[in-house]
């Protein structure tokens, strides 16, 4: 049984592997044919958004297997034992409600969408590509429930939770007018209990649909719409190259190249930290994979070059958010996709604001090097310039990237196409770190997790969105602060406590999908330009990362160090301080972030 269930497992993870590598390949395809012919391969874009809904949602279905699907970290503070149990066993009950209610909208999507007879490509039924959404949600309850308990009471209870999408089913009016408020409140305690995020938003959505008699397929509807948007396939392509990197032995070259040129330097092993992660950072799209995968490197370099074990667990907590404000990192390019601006801008506008925050942090531990004495590694031309020749594949992934766009003027996905084509190459070929077979696809099955757990948010954040703006909130909120707030300062200092505390209470990706199309009006209103209003976003939530009590950071450093969280929070409470400077300088100095677009003449 289990040996069936095993191969079952790598069936489905190469499955999503071959589709993630056509999605990267064809849009390289697309590209390089339109040299020869302008036309290029026809429906290219069409497909490729297809399969980005099929990595996406293929992606939640494996993290549900595995559970990995991203939640709040409030979880982990409820003591072990009978009350853990009980927690979970609530959390799996309305994952597995919240799951069937969105299958249910997903079929009618189906259904729907075959009547119309759609196509996308050389003419494939649309309704034949929304399949993978249904069967997903299915996987996804079908998974949960057997991950909720070791014993057959709790998966039995947690199962009952299908009970409430079969009721609707059949009764769908029945909400209709109803008081939803304790419905409401069941959802944010689950997902306090540590049910997926996806669950808090996407239940919240569907259930004031259903108050206004109008069922899930409403939230489907928009999460597909967002799901091929012509951006969305960026978001897994620029991951993939990330993960690719971080797979293989990047970070040693990465940091013996910044060890050769800053090492000399008091605090040089700090420095050098700090720059490394915001490297890696940028692509793989997040702190998790920064912390998990790089902690473990630097932590002890740190300690033998004579840093403080207190003061190498902040920074490397720190560390694992900077690079966010930098391109092609993801958060840059979901905000520019909510809140409807040029993705080029957004790379641009954070250029500035992504090198002041890794500075800061990199002087913090200049200081501490002066004070703890660490050591130094005596500067020399020779290694200087054989670590950069070491490292000139990884350099040149930015000058890919920005190069693409830039100079070749390709399109976003084209361009994360050519950068995990490039991380692939580079890494299979040139340095055979990332083998062909079991090694690639492992590698693939990881990404995919992380994408899957991000976008499956982000699709029914949206329709969560979708209910705000047509209930008139943006509106609403837009007033009431004109009545109140008079000065742009003042709105800006509101602006900065209110993103603090949504960052360490909720995972920057669904912040972006719901927060920001509720702030952009209030900013253009108090005179700030939306692409500094992103930057000063994306700066708060990276902020919120270390705020306690909790701020994800602050966990995934718990769990990679072996450390109490509260331990971590006190050893991150400096870096805290230091990145908060950051985040009011980016808010309150928009040349920061707007110098560089006016000076190339894009404002």
């Amino acid at each position: 049984m289990h040996s069936t269930a095993r191969l079952l497992n790598q069936a489905e993870d190469g499955f999503a592997g071959a589709v993630f590598l056509l999605m990267a390949g064809l849009p390289l395809a697309d590209f390089i044919t339109r040299l020869l012919d302008p036309v290029g391969i026809p429906g290219s874009l069409d497909i490729v958004k297809h399969l980005a809904l099929w990595v996406g949602f293929l992606g939640a279905a494996i993290a549900a297997r595995q559970g990995q699907l991203l939640s709040l970290a409030t979880g982990s503070l409820i003591p072990a034992g009978r009350i853990r149990e009980v927690a979970a066993v609530v959390a799996a009950m309305t994952t597995v409600a919240v799951s069937g209610l969105l299958g249910w909208g997903a079929v009618d999507l189906v259904l729907n969408t075959r009547d119309l007879g759609s196509t996308i490509g050389p003419d494939v039924p649309a309704w034949l590509t929304q399949l993978v959404l249904p069967v997903s949600f299915v996987l996804i309850a079908v998974r949960v429930i057997r991950r909720s308990s070791t014993n057959w009471r709790g998966r039995l209870l947690s199962a009952l939770g299908l009970l409430v999408p079969l009721l609707l089913i059949r009764s769908p009016d029945l909400l209709e007018g109803a008081t939803l408020w304790p419905f409401a409140v069941v959802l944010v305690a689950s997902a306090m209990a540590g049910a997926p995020l996806f669950v808090l938003l996407g239940g919240l959505a569907v259930l004031f649909f259903l108050g206004e008699a109008q069922t899930p397929y409403i939230v489907l509807r928009r999460t597909y719409s967002l799901a091929v948007s012509d951006a969305i396939p960026a978001v897994p392509l620029f991951t993939l190259a990330g993960f690719v990197l971080a797979e293989g032995r990047s970070s040693d070259r990465l940091l013996r190249l910044f060890r050769a040129w800053f090492g000399w330097l008091p605090g040089g092993t700090a420095v050098v930290c700090a720059f490394v992660c915001s490297f890696f950072t940028v692509f793989t799209g997040g702190s998790g994979v920064t912390i998990l995968a790089l902690g473990g490197l630097l932590l002890p370099a740190l300690v033998k070059a004579g840093y403080r074990e207190r003061f190498s667990i902040g920074l490397l907590t720190a560390s694992g958010s900077l690079g966010l404000l930098l391109p092609p990192a993801l958060p840059l390019i979901v905000y520019a996709i909510v809140a409807e601006q040029p993705m080029e801008n957004l790379f641009i506008g954070g250029v500035i604001p992504g090198l002041l925050m890794t500075t800061l942090v990199a002087a913090w531990g200049v200081r501490e090097g002066y004070i703890s004495r660490a050591s130094v590694t005596p500067f020399a031309w020779r290694e200087g310039l054989a670590a950069t020749w070491a490292s000139r594949w990884e350099l040149l992934l930015p000058v890919v990237v920005l190069g693409s766009i830039f100079y070749l003027r390709t399109s976003t996905v084209e361009a994360a196409a050519l950068t995990a084509t490039y991380a692939l190459a580079v890494q299979t070929v040139i340095h055979r770190e990332v083998r062909f077979g079991l090694n690639l696809f492992s590698t693939l099955t990881e990404c995919l997790i992380v994408v899957g757990g991000v976008l499956i948010i982000l699709g029914v954040a949206v329709g969560f969105t979708r209910y705000l703006v047509g209930a008139g909130i943006p509106g609403a909120l837009l007033d009431w602060t004109q009545t109140h707030v008079s000065s742009p300062l003042t709105f800006l200092l509101l602006l900065n406590l209110f993103l603090l505390v949504v960052g360490c209470l909720m995972d920057i990706f669904a912040a972006t999908v719901v927060v920001v199309p509720l702030i952009v009006p209030i900013g253009l209103a108090f005179g700030v330009h939306p692409v500094h209003l992103g930057i000063i976003f994306i700066a708060n939530l990276e902020l919120g990362y270390l705020t306690p009590p909790v701020g994800l950071n602050l966990f995934l450093s718990s769990y990679r160090f072996n450390r109490p969280v509260m331990e971590v929070a006190r050893a991150s409470l400096p870096m805290l301080g230091i990145l908060g400077i950051g985040v009011l300088l980016i808010t309150y100095v928009p040349w920061l972030t707007l110098g560089l677009l006016e000076w190339m003449g894009r404002l």
